[in-house]
C-alpha cells in the first residue's frame, strides 16, 4: 500500500505561499534557491529540509499554480447556471485577457513550455495536466448530450485551442483588441457551424 505524503506543515505552507508570490513576479526559469530564500525569509537549507530537493519545491509550486488556475476558472465560469460553450467561452476569455491575471498566466506558459520539452523532473505531466483541467472545464457548460458525444469533444478542443491561442498570443504582444477580436470571430463560428450555444 503506497505512504500518504505527510500533511505540510504551517511553516511550509507559509513558506509555499511566500515563494509562490515570488515566482509570479520572477518566474520560474532561473528560479535560484538562495536569492529566493532571502526574499521570503528563509534559507536555501530550511527549504531543502522542507522540500526535499529544488525539484520538489517546484513541484510544490507547480500545484499551487494549478490550484490557484483551477480555482479562477471555476470563479470566472460563474455558478449562474448557464450551459453553452460559446458563452462559457466569451466569459472565460474576458477572465485570461484581465491585465491582473497576466502574471499566473505566464507562470503557466512557463510551466507548459518547460513541460513540453522537459519532460522529465519537477514538470512531467503539467500540460498534460492543464490540456485535461480545462477540458473537463469546458465540458462542464456542454449540455450532457452534447458532452458524451464525440461532436462534442471536438466542439470543446476546439474551443481550448482558441482560448489557448489567443492567451499566447496576448501574453507574447499584450494586444488586447486584435486579439479579442479574433477569439470573437472564432466563436461566430462556432456558434454558426451548429446553431447551438
Amino acid at each position: 500500500m503506497p505512504r500518504e505524503a505527510p500533511t505540510p506543515s504551517a511553516r511550509q505552507n507559509e513558506l509555499l505561499e511566500a515563494a509562490y508570490r515570488y515566482a509570479l513576479v520572477h518566474g520560474l526559469a532561473d528560479l535560484s534557491l538562495r536569492p529566493l530564500a532571502e526574499a521570503i525569509g528563509s534559507s536555501p537549507r530550511v527549504l531543502l529540509f522542507l522540500f526535499e530537493s529544488k525539484d520538489g519545491l517546484l513541484r510544490a509550486l507547480l500545484a499551487r499554480a494549478r490550484a490557484d488556475e483551477l480555482a479562477l476558472l471555476d470563479e470566472a465560469s460563474g455558478s449562474d447556471g448557464t450551459v453553452g460553450l460559446v458563452s462559457a467561452v466569451e466569459r472565460l476569455w474576458t477572465w485570461l485577457a484581465a491585465q491582473e491575471h497576466r502574471p499566473l498566466l505566464r507562470l503557466w506558459a512557463e510551466a507548459y513550455t518547460r513541460s513540453l520539452v522537459q519532460p522529465d523532473g519537477p514538470w512531467t505531466g503539467f500540460a498534460r495536466a492543464t490540456v485535461e483541467d480545462w477540458l473537463g472545464v469546458l465540458a462542464g457548460f456542454q449540455p450532457p448530450s452534447e458532452r458524451e458525444s464525440e461532436t462534442g469533444a471536438t466542439r470543446r478542443t476546439l474551443a481550448l485551442a482558441v482560448l489557448r491561442g489567443a492567451l499566447l498570443d496576448l501574453l507574447a504582444t499584450n494586444d488586447e483588441k486584435r486579439v479579442t477580436q479574433a477569439v470573437a470571430h472564432q466563436l461566430a463560428l462556432l456558434h454558426d457551424g451548429t446553431g447551438r450555444d
